[in-house]
Order: C-alpha cells, then sequence, then structure tokens
C-alpha cells in the first residue's frame, strides 16, 4: 500500500473536516454522563460522513445524485437544528420544559440523525474537494482515500470527546454549551446559505 497516499489522505481529511472538532466537542458535552451518548454521536459521524464519501465516490464517476446548485441549500439542516436546540435553551431556562422525561431525553445528547445530518450538510464543500481527487486517483486510490477517512472519523470522534472532557473546557461547556451549540449550528448553516448563495443571496 502507498504510503504518500494514506498521508495524502490523513492530510485533506485534516484539512477538510478541522471545523468538526469543535461540533464533536459541543455534542459530547452535551450527552456528558449520559450512557450511550458516546455511540449515538460516533455511529451519527460515520452516518453523515458515509453519506459524503457516497456522493463523492458516484459524482467521481460521472453520477450526479445531488446537483451542485442543491448543495448550499443543505445550510438549512444545521440552521434548522440550531433553530430547535435554542428554542429547547430557552424553554429550558424559562423552566417550561415538557416534563422530567422530555428533560432527560433532551439532556441525553443529540440523536443519530441529528448529528449525520449536520456532518452532512457542514461536509457539502468537502464533497467540491474530494470528487476531482476520487476522480483522478482511480478505484485503488480512492479506496484507500475511503478506508482512511473511515479511521479518521473515529479519531475526529475521539479527538471531540478528548476535549469535550478537559476539566477547563468541560467546565466552560457544561456553563455555555446550550449558548454556543445553537450559535454554532446556526452559524455554519448561515454560512453555507450564504456562500454557495442559496435564495440569491
Amino acid at each position: 500500500m502507498n504510503l504518500g497516499i494514506i498521508g495524502q489522505a490523513a492530510g485533506l481529511f485534516a484539512v477538510t473536516n478541522i471545523d468538526d472538532i469543535l461540533i464533536l466537542a459541543l455534542f459530547f458535552s452535551q450527552g456528558a454522563g449520559h450512557r450511550g451518548s458516546t455511540r449515538r454521536i460516533l455511529l451519527g459521524q460515520y452516518l453523515g460522513f458515509t453519506g459524503i464519501l457516497a456522493v463523492a465516490v458516484a459524482a467521481a464517476f460521472g453520477a450526479t445524485f445531488l446537483p451542485e446548485s442543491a448543495i448550499p441549500y443543505l445550510g438549512l439542516l444545521p440552521l434548522a437544528l440550531g433553530l430547535k436546540a435554542a428554542w429547547q435553551a430557552w424553554k429550558n431556562h424559562r423552566g417550561g420544559g415538557g416534563g422530567e422525561e422530555e428533560g432527560q431525553d433532551k439532556a441525553g445528547g443529540p440523536s443519530p440523525l441529528e448529528v449525520a445530518a449536520v456532518t452532512f450538510a457542514n461536509g457539502g464543500d468537502n464533497i467540491g474537494v474530494y470528487v476531482p481527487v476520487f476522480a483522478t486517483s482511480g478505484i485503488g486510490g480512492m479506496s484507500v482515500y475511503a478506508a482512511v477517512f473511515l479511521v479518521l472519523v473515529a479519531v475526529w470522534c475521539f479527538a471531540g470527546r478528548f476535549f469535550a472532557t478537559r476539566p477547563v473546557i468541560a467546565e466552560a461547556l457544561s456553563r455555555r454549551g446550550h449558548i454556543l451549540l445553537p450559535v454554532v449550528l446556526i452559524g455554519i448553516g448561515l454560512l453555507i446559505l450564504v456562500e454557495g448563495g442559496a435564495f440569491g443571496l
């Protein structure tokens, strides 16, 4: 196996996913102390990233399941989830949570589908970078890229969890995480929409 391709794949993954560390740290802080939250976040991250890979591989072979003009509208996913998280934080701040059971469910962290939606939407620009690389690397090279990416998804998740469990960061996230998460998600959503020119922005 070509170590040069492995190194290139690792570098490409790091450069295109550096912002995911913050998002993952926020997700892990949201699910801190709740059984199964790590598994749900890991599953969601893999679902979302597998979707990114599938679209990029298909596009590299000339099949366009997701028109380029549709990519900016992926920003609506994190925007909607951010607004939902902001609404939930506001309700909890007012003491108007919908019962103890609902509060426990929300406090348990994000669902795999929420994590997957944010990962996929935030990876819209990754697809544009991966397609030409995949198209020129052949089946063997593409397989190496995909394998390295999938290994690094787990590394990224554990890095996010590591940051979320450092005492100073964990304390800051526990105090401000309920505000930071919606702000970050809404910011990502708006950035994707504006940079992609969605709705004529």
